[in-house]
């Protein structure tokens, strides 16, 4: 009995703990006042496309640092002052660098974003291909070995 009510407990615990989150996180948002539905819409495309320089791997609608309630509130300024998306993201990417866009343009700089996914699974695959191989190809056995598996089999037939 006591394990089903702290099981309880426990969920109960965990479930408020998301909802006070979610509602931290939507209340602080919600502080922006937009005239023109089209400038929220880019803002909030913008803040969730945007990634936290402090952060790991948080867009700065998600991060709870300063820095990206700056940043919030810098594209908050821009839109307003009516720049487009992509002044707004030339501006972060000049001030944080590539990092700051989850979109990071194709550069040689940047290519190992593009292409190592691809080269880790194909170094994925030959190693198990060679490994398979390998497994395949039984090894030679010594004179010594061979004498001795003759001894095995002449006592095997011996007991049969």
């Amino acid at each position: 009995m006591k394990r089903a009510n702290l099981l309880a407990l426990n969920l109960l615990a965990g479930w408020l703990l998301l909802v006070g989150a979610s509602a931290a996180g939507a209340a602080s948002l919600q502080t922006y006042a937009f005239d023109d539905p089209h400038k929220q819409a880019l803002f909030h495309e913008l803040i969730n496309e945007l990634r936290c320089p402090k952060c790991q791997n948080q867009s700065i609608a998600d991060s709870d640092a300063p820095l990206a309630k700056d940043l919030r509130d810098r594209t908050y300024t821009m839109v307003q002052n009516g720049a487009s998306k992509q002044e707004v993201i030339n501006y972060m990417v000049e001030r944080y660098g590539d990092f700051a866009h989850y979109q990071p343009p194709w550069q040689v700089s940047t290519s190992i974003l593009w292409w190592g996914p691809f080269g880790i699974i194909l170094i994925g695959i030959l190693v198990v291909v060679v490994r398979a191989r390998a497994r395949a190809e039984p090894e030679a056995l010594s004179v010594e070995e061979e004498q001795q598996l003759a001894r095995l089999r002449r006592t095997d037939k011996e007991q049969d």
